[in-house]
């Protein structure tokens, strides 16, 4: 849509009747408003009519009309689902005015989206390549997208009058010459105003995306800018507004993409999220309703946040933080770095296969990171009870103060494990 068409639609507002309707229709959306005055602007111009003409006409001329531009249209070969759109607009304002048009209207393909045909949603290493083509806004903007599961509009509104503060980011500690982040993944709020279902909820940022958030807003502090709560998290290039608009964060998505390669529309980005945390929910990693509830879709769990007044018990919350942590490997371009605990689970985990008999190679050759503590257990049972009958000899982990009264009993000592814990055997 070019300046001089919204413009030139812009006129129809000049009329009080249409104003109204407009107006009625921006208190649900006011991106449908806009589209529908478009839509009904150009059916008029088709025409050479006027809405409040349009308004004035029988059903039977109104249908007639309707039909006319079906026809037209699908001649020009526009897509089924905009010439829809089309007459959406037109039967809303006919609404307005108490009409209503009630026989059927056959539109070729109104439910198909050939835009999406031959769309996919992209792979690790090709989101990789899309964060890198952008400069640090646009890998911002890209992340919380592809990360968080947030809609474009939720960084910034359609008028760019609001979007993501600084605030909605709690966990962020905003310092003199810096931001870090005091926990990773990181809680991510999105207020109602920002919600397209009108309720506020939250999901999670990976360690990635904090990583790429505190690069972009260590430059705005280095470039001077003064960061506070209410800072947005995201600026527009102009600062004729205070927040990037909907339609410039779509562009500067675009843009990466473009430049990675790729013709992907900016929203394949959230099909990235859910697709991503399918795949974990697969894998028992996740549940389906904490990936809703991060999406923002109504369920269970949005109804007993808003219902409680946007509260959570912080046992609930964290272990949503704890299931996201564990699925962000299906999210991130980058490995996230093991904690202590995961990496002394590792060498316990190595530990215990080898003395069950597997040999170093073996061992070597397991993704033991994607085993759980079951299959573990099951893979060294079925181990032990394949060697040889005719070698009776009885295992056991026990703690190194104990030790010495087993060897006193005829135990020997076998290895030592993670933990202060050894693993001492009994020839029967």
């Amino acid at each position: 849509m070019t300046a001089r068409t919204k413009v030139k639609y812009d006129s129809l507002l000049e009329d009080a009747d249409v104003r109204r309707w407009h107006d009625n229709v921006a208190r649900g959306s006011f991106v449908t408003a806009g589209v529908y005055l478009r839509r009904l602007g150009s059916f008029c111009l088709q025409f050479k009519t006027t809405p409040a003409s349009l308004a004035n006409m029988s059903e039977g001329d109104v249908y007639n009309l309707m039909l006319d531009y079906v026809s037209f249209m699908e001649r020009r070969e526009h897509a089924g689902s905009y010439i829809e759109s089309a007459l959406k607009a037109v039967k809303s304002w006919l609404s307005h005015n108490g009409k209503e048009v009630r026989r059927g209207i056959k539109i070729k393909g109104a439910r198909d989206t050939p835009s999406l045909k031959d769309e996919r949603v992209p792979t690790q290493d090709e989101l990789k390549r899309i964060f890198l083509s952008g400069d640090k806004k646009a890998r911002v903007a890209c992340v919380i997208v592809a990360h968080t599961g947030c809609r474009i509009e939720t960084l910034g509104n359609y008028k760019g009058n609001d979007g993501l503060k600084i605030k909605d980011l709690p966990e962020i500690e905003v310092n003199n010459d810096n931001v870090d982040f005091k926990q990773k993944p990181a809680l991510l709020i999105v207020r109602k105003e920002l919600s397209k279902a009108g309720h506020q909820y939250f999901t999670f940022l990976s360690e990635e995306g904090c990583e790429y958030v505190k690069d972009y807003l260590d430059e705005r502090i280095r470039e001077g800018e003064d960061l506070d709560a209410e800072s947005a998290l995201i600026t527009p290039k102009l600062k004729m507004k205070p927040f990037i608009r909907a339609g410039n964060v779509g562009d500067t998505i675009r843009e990466a993409i473009r430049a990675a390669g790729f013709r992907w529309r900016p929203y394949v980005l959230r099909s990235y999220f859910d697709t991503q945390l399918m795949l974990a929910e697969s894998k028992g990693l996740v549940l389906r309703d904490y990936r809703q509830f991060w999406m923002g879709h109504k369920g269970d769990i949005e109804n007993h946040y808003t219902t409680n007044k946007c509260k959570l018990p912080q046992s609930v919350i964290e272990d949503m933080r704890e299931a996201y942590r564990r699925s962000q490997e299906y999210l991130q371009t980058t490995k996230a770095e093991e904690t202590k605990e995961e990496r002394l689970m590792q060498a316990f985990r190595k530990q215990l296969l080898l003395v069950a008999g597997f040999k170093q190679d073996e061992v070597d050759g397991m993704d033991l990171s994607s085993i759980s503590n079951e299959e573990i257990q099951e893979i060294v049972r079925k181990k032990l009870l394949g060697t040889d009958a005719s070698d009776c000899t009885k295992q056991k982990v026990v703690n190194v103060a104990e030790v010495e009264n087993y060897l006193t009993q005829g135990w020997e000592y076998v290895a030592n494990l993670p933990n202060e814990k050894v693993i001492i055997k009994l020839n029967v």
